[in-house]
């Protein structure tokens, strides 16, 4: 089979993300990165290009000059990763799916609730695929989690928390032009209303969601920006209502001294729980009402089919982060190749796309609106 042609749209020099998105389209070698917009200004695209390899006719100034130029080739890209700012991802996926471009667009969906709207139409109406990449559910164990919460195992859902920890942001580190993450991921114009909200809160929400198979019907956020001067929240506190009638508790924070990347689920139900943290992703603790806690690992005895199909190593050896992200791009290019034969693949309904896109931006709206309400109950 031929490899997927993808392009990419930011993700140029000092941007985190976009190197590890080019990491996990590499690992199992379904794509070749072979165009990209890869920054705000034509040199530093064509200058990142050139890094990495690219042809200078394919180093585009803007997303709009690249989806019209590789529509028109012969051997133009079939797929876009977008890994810029949040504001920009509207536009630019509206411009590859006009043209018939699979999008693979970074979390969260937009900036604003007019974008995430806009975009869905765009969506809707285009004739390719839209991937969210919320990589956490690319994990081997939380595919296990879901599938065991799906079987039964824990019985109805009673409880439901989640937490997602950082402390890079505990200081002022947007000041002073040094930290380009920082930077716009703390201004509301190029993040949107939500920060440590829309930036790590969008992904406990998402997986909260994806593993129990919930959705959250109120929420209760009491939002903080506690670094002096910071125009979005660095810290929240929500209450959740799901569907169903279980509830849960999330808690998002960039100003945890001593957190890292501190993302946490535990679920309970009537006959059981489940508790897995990200930065031990290889194993599951199952424990079944009145009996020892099981250790469950990646790769052991007791895996299933959906764990054992996104693992690449035998168990013991360790898998994690960028494994878990390109299980979201081999995911995306097998429903591409079906695509192609005209047919939809199942594997569709383990990747975030639109929906949970949408899902996303409703959560973040949410804890703003309740916290601008002093915390008051808010349907989404």
């Amino acid at each position: 089979m031929t490899r997927i042609r993808l392009g990419m749209v930011g993700g140029g020099k000092d941007a985190f993300i976009g190197a590890v998105h080019r990491i996990a389209a590499r690992i199992d070698g379904e794509f070749d990165l072979v165009a990209g917009a890869l920054s705000s200004t034509p040199e530093r695209s064509r200058d990142s290009g050139a890094a990495l390899g690219l042809a200078a006719d394919r180093c585009y100034a803007s997303y709009d000059e690249m989806a019209e130029a590789e529509a028109a080739r012969q051997d133009g890209i079939e797929a876009v990763a977008i890994v810029t700012p949040n504001h920009v991802h509207a536009g630019a996926a509206k411009a590859f799916l006009a043209r018939g471009i699979h999008v693979i667009c970074d979390k969260p969906l937009t900036a604003t609730m007019d974008q995430a709207e806009d975009l869905a139409r765009a969506v809707r109406a285009a004739d390719a695929l839209f991937i969210l990449t919320h990589n956490y559910t690319g994990y081997p164990m939380i595919r296990q989690a879901r599938d065991m919460i799906a079987a039964g195992d824990l019985g109805a859902i009673r409880v439901v928390q989640v937490e997602y920890a950082q402390d890079w942001l505990t200081e002022a580190a947007e000041q002073g032009g040094q930290n380009k993450q920082a930077e716009w991921r703390t201004d509301p114009a190029r993040s949107g209303v939500g920060g440590s909200v829309g930036d790590i809160g969008s992904h406990a929400h998402n997986l909260a969601c994806f593993v129990t198979g919930l959705e959250v019907e109120k929420l209760s956020a009491d939002l903080q920006s506690f670094v002096p001067g910071r125009r979005v929240d660095d810290n929240a506190h929500v209450l959740l209502r799901f569907q169903g009638g279980a509830r849960g508790m999330l808690w998002c924070s960039q100003v945890a001294p001593g957190c890292e990347n501190g993302l946490r689920l535990r679920v309970f139900g009537e006959k059981g729980g489940l508790e897995w943290a990200q930065e031990d992703p290889n194993y599951l603790w199952f424990t079944p009402f009145g009996a020892p806690k099981r250790l469950l690992t990646r790769g052991g005895a007791g895996a299933t089919a959906a764990a054992s199909a996104v693992s690449r190593t035998p168990g013991g050896h360790p898998e994690g982060y960028l494994e878990g992200f390109a299980n979201i791009y081999a995911g995306a290019a097998q429903a591409i190749r079906a695509a192609r034969q005209g047919r939809r693949d199942p594997v569709l309904d383990l990747l975030p796309g639109l929906e949970a896109g949408l899902a996303g931006m409703r959560f973040i709206e949410a804890c703003v609106r309740s916290s601008d309400k002093d915390a008051a109950w808010v349907t989404i």
